[in-house]
């Protein structure tokens, strides 16, 4: 999605020809406008989620509402997410959480036409996923609470009720998997006690940067397509959080948590080794020279790998950096960064 590349490359510093390459790479791989069946409208908009025809016509939609509230998108931002008994905040990690993403990018860069397309990707991507949210029935008390993600990732990957049930990774496996084993997933999902918000969404940022590394072997060809965006949804999350409604802090993170164990199982629980990033050597690399590669390297028009070094990054700056952890996670991505696997 060019806005996503383009801010990310723009917030790290890159210059304007640069940034018209990159629109350029990124506009040949876009789809051509269809119109939608039928127009969207006030009182019917939400007989439409879900459905990826209206793509348009939402567009359409969120733009005449926009001009009707006197172009304040932030104000449209509200009404539409945060408001209401079914809140669409509550769907935003569907479609591979890329309505989240968008979200985040149109807060982190205060532009309306990101906020638009955010909008309309959290309608026609919403799905099964708000109901965890939306009804509270579903959070539990949990017979094995623990403070952290880390230690429930390990008994996910341990957890014998979960083997043999895909024959193979992917996204497709995470609607099978609710319809399958949505007990397992909600024992584990209501397992993680939020008791200090502050430190568990720090735990929680350092889990997806091990997810997105730790689970790949030094001599492996790439990095996981899916579990990247774990990092990348955590960075929009990381951008939101002091920006939205204090009560949407904590359900957003727990949305955050219910799709990374819902991804984490359906790409077969991968083992997690924290080694791979501690003792990776930095041989004098720092973070221009991280940043160098996601702006100036062969792979600096993929937007995944861009993104992924700047969540890095930022989540430096926010937490600090200790024993440059991130940075040296940051390195070995682009050391190593052949291209995705898991990627179709």
């Amino acid at each position: 999605m060019p806005p996503q590349i383009l801010s990310s490359a723009y917030l790290l510093g890159s210059d304007s020809e640069h940034l018209n390459k990159v629109y350029d790479e990124e506009a040949r791989s876009l789809e051509p406008w269809r119109d939608s069946p039928g127009e969207v409208s006030k009182h019917d908009w939400r007989d439409y989620l879900g459905d990826q025809r209206y793509q348009r016509a939402f567009i359409d939609f969120f733009e005449d509402e926009l001009a009707r509230g006197g172009y304040d998108w932030k104000q449209l931002a509200q009404e539409f997410l945060f408001e209401g008994e079914q809140p669409l905040i509550n769907s935003v990690v569907s479609g591979l959480g890329h309505p989240l993403i968008h979200i985040g990018y149109a807060f982190e860069m205060n532009n309306c036409t990101i906020a638009i397309e955010a909008l309309a990707l959290t309608t026609c991507f919403y799905d099964f996923f708000h109901q965890y949210l939306d009804d509270t029935s579903y959070t539990r008390p949990a017979q094995h609470p623990t403070e952290s993600i880390v230690s429930i990732l390990e008994r996910v990957r341990t957890d014998q009720r979960l083997d043999g049930l895909f024959d193979h990774s992917g996204p497709g496996n995470i609607a099978l998997l609710f319809q399958r084993k949505e007990d397992i997933v909600l024992e584990h999902w209501n397992s993680w006690t939020i008791v200090n918000p502050k430190a568990q969404f720090e735990e929680s940022q350092r889990a997806a940067v091990l997810l997105l590394l730790a689970t790949v072997p030094p001599d492996s060809e790439g990095y996981d397509f899916f579990l990247v965006h774990l990092l990348t949804t955590s960075h929009a999350i990381r951008v939101l959080l002091p920006l939205i409604p204090e009560e949407f802090h904590v359900s957003l993170v727990r949305q955050w948590w219910l799709f990374t164990l819902a991804v984490y199982i359906a790409q077969l629980r991968p083992e997690i080794k924290e080694s791979r990033i501690t003792d990776y050597e930095l041989a004098g690399r720092d973070w221009k020279w991280a940043e160098k590669q996601a702006l100036a390297s062969s792979h600096a028009y993929d937007a995944h790998y861009v993104k992924a070094i700047r969540a890095m990054k930022e989540a430096a700056l926010t937490w600090g950096d200790l024993d440059a952890w991130y940075l040296r996670g940051a390195v070995r991505f682009a050391d190593n960064f052949r291209g995705w696997f898991n990627s179709s």
